[in-house]
């Protein structure tokens, strides 16, 4: 996957051949604790959603942990960077995602004393080209030259509505393993930047 910062990606995979990653409510927590611990410290998530055999999420790459030769400020504009920075920068998004994924399936296999793979090869990462944010005088800006498409909008309510199409609940905000919970004031969840993605 590459990431670039300024750039809103969704990132998801699901279990291998579509199998169950989430068997019980402690799953779904663990993950997101994982989450919190490998993700935040490399990216802004926006929104989430993690479902009985897949997850969701709607992250932007800040510059926070990022260890390269020079010095980078937070909000540093993006063209600036060296080729060695962003390659650091990727990598450390990258291990981090894969650490996530792999640390899982380790705990999942140990306590259900099974073998083998529990995710899909390759997690993705989508975003759309003609999208991402600006700063202008300390407020983030989304910035779409489609606004009709308006990709990052459209992939926000789609992981929301995850529980609701696959009729494990009648409205978003009944699912407990996503952020639309937070979102419409029923929880005060600390994973999302709410503040961030208002902005947007």
């Amino acid at each position: 996957m590459k990431f670039e910062l300024n750039q809103i990606y969704h990132v998801y995979n699901q279990g291998n051949n579509r199998r169950q990653i989430f068997f019980e409510r402690e799953n779904y927590i663990y993950f997101l604790w994982k989450i919190r611990k490998f993700i935040l410290p490399y990216a802004d998530i926006l929104c989430y959603c993690l479902m009985p055999n897949h997850f969701h999420l709607l992250i932007i790459p800040n510059t926070q942990g990022l260890t390269s030769s020079n010095s980078i400020e937070p909000n540093h504009d993006p063209k600036k960077l060296s080729g060695d920075e962003m390659i650091v920068y990727q990598k450390k998004l990258n291990q981090s995602i894969g650490i996530l994924l792999s640390s899982y399936s380790k705990a999942i296999n140990k306590r259900y004393e099974w073998s083998g793979s529990l995710f899909r090869g390759k997690t993705k990462a989508k975003y759309e080209e003609n999208e991402g944010i600006e700063i202008r005088n300390g407020k983030y800006k989304h910035l779409s030259i489609l606004h009709e498409k308006n990709y990052a909008l459209n992939c926000f309510h789609y992981i929301h509505q995850n529980p609701v199409k696959a009729n494990l609940v009648s409205h978003v905000e009944e699912w407990e393993f996503s952020s639309a919970m937070d979102y419409a004031g029923l929880r005060k969840g600390t994973l999302c930047n709410i503040k961030l993605a208002r902005e947007l």
